[in-house]
């Protein structure tokens, strides 16, 4: 196990150690072109501004609102009959939107029931199990300069509703 350990420390200090040995072995001025990189990214991330600062708004108000309680208890209801709580159903919303906010709902959720109750468990496999589509479909299109997302969204989608089954699976056969 201290050799993991060790391995697990040592392997980003020897992949920069080998990126700048290997530049250097070309001859590529690897300080110039990190300082390039840089400041690509430093404009991604200025292009990204006002998408995240949206996001966050949305989440936000959303949460603060009501909403998602109001659509807790209505579908509630339908997804008790396939053993999903309904007291998820704001977390899986949130989820596909912004980590952040899901991890507060997670927090409240943990208050409320309990880490290690049926519910707790669904709802920490179900942040292990699923992804913020829109917003890593809006960071890396709006990156990429892609306009049409073709089957990104559907593909998603799909991909969210099968780790929500698979956590309410795993969680049944845990508990």
């Amino acid at each position: 196990m201290d050799f993991i350990l060790y391995v697990s420390q040592m392997i980003i200090p020897f992949v920069i150690f080998y990126v700048i040995g290997y530049g250097l072995l070309m001859k590529v001025p690897v300080y110039d072109s990190f300082i390039k990189g840089a400041n690509d990214g430093l404009k991604t991330v200025v292009k990204l501004v006002p998408t995240l600062i949206g996001l966050m708004i949305a989440t936000g108000v959303l949460r603060a609102s009501g909403f998602l309680d109001f659509l807790a208890g209505a579908i509630g209801q339908f997804s008790a009959l396939i053993s999903f709580p309904g007291d998820l159903v704001p977390l899986t919303i949130l989820r596909m939107f912004s980590s952040s906010a899901a991890t507060g709902l997670l927090l409240d959720i943990y208050k409320e029931f309990g880490c290690d109750s049926h519910i707790g468990l669904i709802a920490s496999l179900m942040m292990c199990c699923t992804e913020t589509i829109f917003y890593t479909m809006s960071v890396y299109f709006m990156t990429a300069g892609i306009k049409k997302t073709r089957h990104t969204l559907p593909g998603a989608l799909l991909a969210t509703f099968a780790g929500i089954a698979a956590s309410v699976i795993l969680a049944g056969w845990m508990h």
